[in-house]
């Protein structure tokens, strides 16, 4: 859940361990990613936060995109959601700010697909960090957690 508030996606994530390896668990959590339907969907954005510029971000940055996000959840009912995963923490603001002044301007069933696509990926890429962080030496380890089947 702390990769796609869906409990749908959770379930069907879940019900398929363990999974061989993390490229299995990705393929899944991909695919149950394309099978979110309308009430999925909106569950899982409803649990998303909009996205931050982190500290030290310029204080007219951080205004602007308080006032982009407010003025985007007015026009679409949820909050902003975006992948930025393999953009710099320098590159983050102007990605941010260029990609939600970009979607107001999108009829909301496009935007409700841009979301959907956006979220999949977040979902995605917290989920690599979640493996990776349990397949670590500092991790609680893949084993314990009945993601992955025992190797050997």
């Amino acid at each position: 859940m702390q990769c796609c508030g869906s409990r749908r996606w959770a379930h069907r994530v879940a019900a398929h361990r363990p999974y061989p390896d993390s490229g299995a668990l990705r393929a899944a959590a991909d695919e149950a990613s394309y099978d979110l339907g309308g009430a999925d969907l909106a569950e899982a954005l409803a649990a998303e936060f909009p996205p931050e510029l982190g500290h030290g971000a310029p204080y007219a940055a951080l205004l602007a995109l308080d006032a982009a996000h407010a003025e985007y959840e007015r026009t679409f009912g949820h909050a902003f959601v975006v992948c930025l995963d393999g953009h710099p923490p320098e590159e983050r603001a102007g990605q941010l700010l260029g990609a939600i002044r970009r979607r107001m301007g999108l009829d909301p069933e496009e935007e409700r697909a841009i979301s959907a696509d956006e979220l999949r990926r977040l979902a995605l890429a917290r989920l690599a960090d979640l493996t990776d962080w349990l397949t670590s030496p500092d991790g609680v380890g893949a084993a314990e957690t009945g993601l992955f089947a025992p190797v050997g």
